[in-house]
């Protein structure tokens, strides 16, 4: 299951709201090596505080502007905040993403937003 989406350039990422509802949102995303998918967001994003609240996600391959290409898979998603963590997880973004991912870096950085991003880490399968 999750090596099915390992291949994937794009995932939708569904973070579940107070009322349980859910919220999709297409994301870039590396494979941590760990059995782990790890991503990245705004640090006041509305994903990473339904995180906060909520660790159940659902994710599902998808295009670049989140149409599905797939089944949902459930899973669990974390807050990461180790720098050891965060730094491998730009490097797999960065490895996988290449010359985007340096492109958003850079105007990130010049925005001065690269300082507020949040990593995120999930995995499939696990029950909710």
């Amino acid at each position: 299951m999750a090596n099915s989406l390992k291949d994937q350039r794009y995932l939708s990422l569904a973070t579940q709201k107070r009322d349980a509802t859910w919220v999709w949102t297409p994301i870039w995303f590396a494979d941590a090596e760990n059995g782990e998918f790890v991503a990245f967001s705004a640090g006041r994003a509305g994903k990473v505080k339904r995180i906060r609240n909520f660790s159940n996600v659902q994710v599902m391959a998808c295009t670049v502007s989140g149409k599905a290409l797939g089944e949902a898979h459930q899973g669990r998603a974390r807050l990461i905040h180790d720098p050891t963590e965060c730094d491998a997880a730009y490097q797999a973004l960065k490895h996988k993403y290449g010359w985007q991912m340096r492109l958003l870096d850079f105007f990130s950085g010049l925005a001065g937003n690269i300082k507020r991003r949040q990593v995120i880490g999930f995995r499939i399968g696990e029950q909710l």
